[in-house]
């Protein structure tokens, strides 16, 4: 589907990725999240975690596995965002949700959940949005709560010493889950 926005951020469109589009996808995801590139936009967690966000392994499994979904976003024809959405159930799963750094802050990532939640209804009949957020980043937690989201007080430990989820700098980090109602 594609849908007209303001002039300011051209045409935007949504399509499934396919295994060609992981080169683009892996340095988008780790802009928007590591290192000093990410700290143009708002999202980033360079100050609570270095290395790697995610790897081509990480995103191709997403793309492949059964039940999941790996929505591309593009402005004219250019790659701008991503996000995962994976059936589980009644829910479904929303992450891996990027946007380039110099995008964030103009309204996109507000329309890209929307469009995310809309085809989770229409591909699954979906009944919730899940997602989970290091508990710790309480500006996006805030930002998902004006969305409809609301925390669960469930929590998952941050998985410490498996660096493909990068290089913890303290130690008090852990997953809230979030859920938001699609009925």
């Amino acid at each position: 589907m594609d849908t007209a926005t303001s002039q300011e951020t051209g045409r935007i469109s949504y399509r499934e990725a396919a295994l060609d589009d992981v080169p683009a996808l892996v340095p988008l995801v780790e802009s928007a999240y590591r290192g000093d590139a990410s700290r143009g936009g708002w999202t980033t967690e360079a100050d609570i975690l270095q290395g790697q966000r995610t790897d081509p392994e990480g995103v191709a499994a997403v793309i492949e596995a059964p039940g999941s979904r790996l929505l591309v976003v593009e402005r004219d024809g250019e790659l701008v965002a991503c996000c995962q959405l994976e059936h589980r159930g009644e829910a479904a799963y929303f992450g891996m949700f990027a946007v380039r750094p110099d995008l964030q802050g103009a309204g996109l990532g507000k329309q890209i959940i929307a469009e995310a939640e809309r085809r989770v209804r229409e591909l699954w009949d979906a009944r919730e949005m899940h997602m989970t957020v290091i508990s710790v980043r309480e500006e996006l937690i805030a930002w998902y709560e004006r969305r409809g989201y609301r925390r669960t007080g469930r929590t998952t430990p941050f998985p410490y010493g498996d660096e493909r989820f990068g290089l913890p700098q303290r130690d008090d980090l852990e997953f809230e889950l979030l859920i938001k109602p699609l009925g």
